[in-house]
């Protein structure tokens, strides 16, 4: 496999009063391309410190993120903008869908924020969704507006999906099917997916799984014979 990302050295630290937070603390490790991670860690423990600084919406106090690469750490605020516009996919746990909009209008407004010619029908078909294009959010169960949510990050085909708990608010079966979709994205689309959660038996489906605790990487998990979904205990 190539690498996709490398962290060197990386730490960010917040200002509260007189004291400072090391929200991430001298992070070293790479990813390669087609991976699935899964960053594990308690609250507070900064996985989604690590999610932001990937995805370019928080920049690193010291160190430097190479991406494909590049390094994003000199980016400008308007070269950020670019790379996560182009090159990554947000999966949150709450949808972010636009009420207004069916599912295939949710994912074709991609196309005010990349240059390609997105057909909705098409990525929601991907998904297992071609019965609900003209289907408004508030019509759709939470799965399948999880789904949604996938079709329209992966619709640009990013290099990485970032995925802050996809399935926390789902049911075990949901949950299931949506982390079946993630896993089957690695494997047909070489697409890098890195999900931070709290839930340990994701690391049973991850090629590895990276431990953070207290800003600090704790321990990377190599798993060699990833497992299949059903293996996960909800």
């Amino acid at each position: 496999m190539n690498s996709l990302i490398k962290l060197s050295n990386v730490s960010k630290e917040y200002k509260t009063g007189n004291q400072i937070v090391k929200a991430a603390n001298n992070l070293n490790f790479t990813i390669d391309q087609g991976e699935l991670i899964v960053i594990l860690g308690p609250s507070g423990s900064g996985k989604s410190t690590l999610l932001n600084l990937l995805g370019g919406l928080d920049k690193p106090t010291s160190g430097e993120i190479i991406i494909d690469n590049e390094n994003i750490t000199n980016f400008s605020d308007k070269e950020l903008t670019r790379y996560r516009a182009k090159e990554i996919g947000f999966i949150f746990q709450f949808y972010n869908l636009i009420p207004n909009l069916t599912a295939c209008e949710n994912i074709e407004i991609m196309n005010d924020v990349v240059d390609k010619n997105i057909d909705g029908k098409e990525i929601l078909t991907q998904v297992g969704l071609s019965q609900h294009f003209n289907k408004f959010p508030s019509e759709l169960s939470g799965g399948e507006q999880q789904r949604v949510s996938i079709a329209r990050a992966i619709a640009k085909k990013p290099k990485m999906l970032l995925c802050d708990e996809p399935t926390g608010a789902l049911d075990s079966h949901t949950g299931k099917i949506i982390i079946e979709l993630l896993i089957n994205l690695c494997e047909s689309e070489n697409t890098t997916v890195i999900i931070v959660t709290h839930n340990s038996e994701f690391g049973k489906v991850a090629n590895r799984v990276i431990h953070i605790k207290n800003g600090e990487v704790e321990y990377i998990e190599t798993n060699e014979n990833p497992q299949s979904v059903d293996a996960i205990n909800w």
